[in-house]
């Protein structure tokens, strides 16, 4: 593969030669004190701290190539201009790159024998409680002869919200007022620029600079127009060949201007072979101070010691979840798949720039997906906020979409625009199951919790008149009291209230949207089969929890007295066949618990409440195989949908073949599909969908162009995000679900043919890790920030190698093929159980096939260790894992025969 990225050691740094002939590349830089910063090889991308306070213009991905604002450091020699980012030689192009990137480091290398000058440009954000990007430039004379330089950081500060980028753009710019200190330069604001109410401003944004010798800049240039002076620019800075606009410490700066820190500093001669170090720092904040920071950070030990600190503080984030198999290039890669659940966290789907979008924070869906990351990657010990999610859902079943700042708290809708993902009651069990299995502590779920509370009721589809600000987010019994119901209540809440949620074909409304946010122009009359499924299976799991919690010691289960009509086959039963009378039923809780509920709680026998989600699961997997399996001649498949004039979306007409793989996903996942199904869906995707270019399969087939009775994504051009792109998150979703169902080589080629296609730079055109969808010319888009990173983890660690939890027990199920072995017949994995740290290892010896081999023997720390066998698999009691000391890796091997 010519022209790829390689790793150069087994920490997943890596190298690629001349990075600025690809478009549309960037990287992240962060620290968990949220500091954001976005870099190209060409030192573009942005530096902000939220949406309303970004240092340097914000950018989109288009912004990459069309603006010339970036990080910049420019040499001036012999009366010419030699800038670090290229910009001064891009039209002879004779410059020599090479980036090196490590876990959110970044460096760029560029070479010029005409200048006869290297620069080194390394970027990365300190792990420190502060707002802080540091940069280090280092010049080289690598020509053979003397070289009298002029250095200078050309760095524009934009110092507003992004809402200003389009709105007010030039006006906001007069509200700028800059000040020259002794290694920097310093803007702030007078005003946070707001129609509805202007404040004053009190956040500053500085960037200062000082080089190996604690040396302050000799020149300071405060505003852009004087910077790149009459008829120049920012790629070309005319007035860094004369300084005639130059000012001094101590002159008077001119306001009310876009602004930029240009920093020169004096000329020095460099010998050949000398080296010429300058250190630069980039700060958001209130009252900073440029001395203190010049002092503290813009040194060599100080850039040393925080890059050093840098790298060690994100490999023990990610040394906990590691693998080493067969291909090396493969383990590496999926260290930087398991730093984007991370990344996730930290920015939502916002502040990079394909993420153009997003205003900060977190989708409810994010929330789920990201705790199951972090159950892979961090501890067990996520209990309190598992809690605190719940808080988030109504007692309609809906819940607050947007995630505010702080635990349990939670924001209803984005733009004020009411709207109810119909798939968001799903999530919250999907996680919790693995922290419940994981652990066994199932007395979690009788733990009592608020439920969120606001204007919207009946799943946003009326207004509650008598709800006010004062009430707050809480809901209120006819006492004023805040409710509190158990962890259980709100998943019956979720699950129960979808049951009842159906269109005239029986399957649960689509509402708004379910996963596939494209579709949402069906929202009157559009079903979505595919989650129906999986509701379908979540409700099964729940009559499963309800025998849990009678094990505990319980005969039955306090509930909200409202929750009495959807657990309806005790007392009030319905006819599952008719839409109308679960719509009915439906409607009448609605309306008793729209504004307050009753002070009151009902017993419900556990017994009962078993019987009752085992009749609703059981009817919603006979009438999914029974009505939504379709068929040819030669193919079948789910349907997955019906649109808002209440057509089946799905077809086996050979004339208009309509297949969606989200359609197919949830129904294997949910055990809906049987193993026949699952053989003809396979089938059917990988003749329909597979595209090889694309690196797998496309989240659906060519519906002909806009479908605006079913969704906004059909608009796209096709094979382009939500609209038959290879989308990472359901393909991987469909691996998980092949791999849980049996279906193993099948699960396999669908991660290894994503992996190939997204290593394969030529091709997928990015930096290692997953991308959200690669499109028709195979390139990737929207990385780092996509919600598929933590299932391709879940997946491999649950299911390739197959480490879970069993009621807090460790199951081990591996369901590794030959080929993923090493040359010494071993796979390895470093994961976390139990609050421990483990390095397991399976030796196949006898190379055998998977379906072929059984667990014979397990070693913990070199000694035999006794060990429950069920199948082919094996149970390791927790408490022999708990008596295990904490913080250190404990060996576990296991012979397979």
């Amino acid at each position: 593969m010519k022209n790829n990225w390689k790793f150069i050691d087994d920490k997943a740094t890596f190298i690629l030669e001349q990075p600025e002939k690809t478009s549309h590349l960037y990287f992240p830089l962060v620290n968990e004190k949220l500091m954001m910063s976005s870099i190209t090889p060409d030192l573009h991308g942005d530096i902000k701290i939220d949406h309303n306070h970004f240092l340097s213009p914000p950018v989109s991905i288009f912004d990459l190539h069309n603006s010339r604002a970036s990080r910049n450091f420019f040499i001036r020699v012999d009366g010419k201009l030699f800038a670090a980012n290229g910009s001064t030689n891009r039209i002879e192009n004779k410059d020599e790159t090479q980036l090196e990137a490590g876990i959110l480091w970044h460096k760029l290398i560029r070479k010029n024998q005409d200048f006869g000058l290297k620069i080194e440009v390394t970027n990365f954000v300190p792990q420190i409680d502060k707002f802080i990007e540091l940069m280090k430039v280092s010049i080289t004379n690598i020509s053979d002869d003397s070289k009298t330089i002029m250095s200078t950081v050309s760095i524009p500060l934009y110092g507003r919200s992004a809402d200003s980028i389009r709105d007010h753009r030039h006006v906001t710019s007069l509200l700028n007022t800059t000040e020259i200190e002794e290694y920097g330069i310093k803007l702030k604001p007078t005003l946070s620029f707001d129609e509805l109410g202007h404040l004053e401003n009190d956040i500053e944004y500085v960037v200062l600079a000082s080089d190996q010798n604690d040396k302050s800049p000799q020149y300071y240039y405060t505003d852009i127009d004087s910077f790149i002076g009459e008829g120049g620019n920012l790629d070309y800075p005319l007035d860094l060949i004369s300084l005639s606009n130059a000012k001094k410490l101590g002159d008077q700066t001119v306001n009310g201007k876009e602004s930029i820190a240009g920093l020169v500093f004096e000329e020095v001669d460099l010998k050949p072979q000398e080296i010429k170090d300058y250190y630069i720092v980039i700060s958001i904040g209130e009252k900073i101070s440029i001395k203190d920071l010049q002092k503290k950070y813009a040194n060599q030990n100080a850039f040393n010691h925080y890059f050093e600190d840098n790298i060690k503080y994100w490999s023990k984030k990610l040394d906990p979840l590691s693998i080493k198999t067969s291909d090396s290039r493969y383990d590496n890669w999926m260290r930087w798949v398991s730093l984007q659940p991370i990344l996730r966290r930290l920015m939502g789907n916002s502040f990079l720039p394909y993420h153009d979008y997003g205003r900060g924070g977190r989708g409810w869906r994010d929330l789920w997906q990201d705790a199951l990351g972090l159950l892979l990657l961090e501890s067990e010990d996520i209990a309190d906020d598992l809690y605190s999610f719940f808080a988030g859902i109504r007692m309609d079943g809906s819940n607050a979409t947007i995630i505010g700042a702080n635990p349990g708290e939670f924001i209803a809708d984005r733009n004020n625009i009411p709207r109810v993902w119909m798939d968001h009651g799903v999530w919250p069990l999907k996680t919790l199951q693995v922290y419940l299995e994981n652990t066994g502590n199932y007395q979690f779920l009788l733990k009592e919790q608020t439920y969120f509370k606001d204007h919207l009721i009946h799943r946003a589809q009326k207004i509650d008149q008598l709800w006010d600000v004062e009430q707050g987010n809480f809901q209120k019994d006819i006492k004023n009291n805040i409710y509190l119901g158990t962890i259980f209540e709100h998943l019956l809440i979720q699950h129960l209230t979808a049951f009842f949620n159906v269109g005239e074909h029986n399957n649960i409304l689509l509402e708004g949207a379910d996963w596939n946010d494209g579709m949402d122009m069906a929202d009157n009359n559009g079903e979505s089969v595919a989650f129906t499924a999986f509701y379908a299976g979540n409700i099964a799991q729940l009559s499963e929890y309800a025998k849990k919690i009678k094990k505990l010691g319980f005969q039955s289960i306090d509930l909200a007295s409202e929750f009495e009509l959807l657990i309806d086959q005790i007392s009030m039963p319905i006819d599952y066949d008719k839409p109308q009378e679960k719509q009915a039923r439906l409607k009448i809780y609605f309306n008793q618990i729209s504004h307050k509920i009753k002070n009151k709680k009902i017993s419900i026998d556990i017994n009962d409440l078993i019987i009752d989600l085992e009749n609703k699961a059981k009817w919603m997997f006979e009438h999914l195989r029974k009505n939504e399996w379709i068929s040819n001649n030669s193919d079948a498949w789910f349907n997955g949908y019906y649109d808002d004039f209440g057509n089946q979306v799905e077809n086996t007409d050979p004339s208009n073949i309509r297949m969606t793989l989200t359609g197919q996903v949830f129904p294997i996942m949910s055990g809906v599909a049987t193993e026949d199904q699952i053989k003809s869906i396979t089938k059917a995707a990988n003749k329909y969908l597979y595209q090889k270019d694309m690196g797998g399969l496309r989240l659906n087939t060519d519906f002909g162009g806009p479908q605006m009775n079913l969704g906004r994504a059909f608009g796209f051009a096709y094979g382009t995000k939500e609209n038959g792109a290879m989308f990472s998150h359901m393909s991987v979703m469909y691996a998980n679900a092949l791999y849980e169902r049996g279906f193993i080589k099948e699960g396999y080629r669908i991660l290894k043919e994503i992996y190939s296609h997204c290593q394969d730079f030529s091709k997928s055109k990015m930096y290692p890790g997953l991308p959200e969808y690669i499109g028709p010319s195979g390139r990737g888009y929207y990385f780092y920030l996509t919600g598929s990173a933590s299932w391709y983890l879940f997946t491999i660690v649950n299911q390739v190698f197959g480490i879970k939890g069993k009621d807090g027990n460790l199951l081990l199920s591996p369901k590794l093929l030959k080929e993923q072995f090493d040359k010494n017949c071993n796979a390895v994995i470093h994961t976390n159980f139990a609050n421990k740290k483990f390095k397991v290892t399976f030796i196949n010896k006898d190379q055998k096939e998977y379906g072929s081999y059984k667990i014979n023997k397990i070693l913990l720390n070199d000694q035999e260790i006794h060990f429950k066998k069920t199948d082919d698999n094996a149970i390791i009691d927790r408490t022999l894992l708990t008596a295990l000391k904490d913080n250190q890796i404990h060996n576990l091997t296991i012979t397979l025969t």
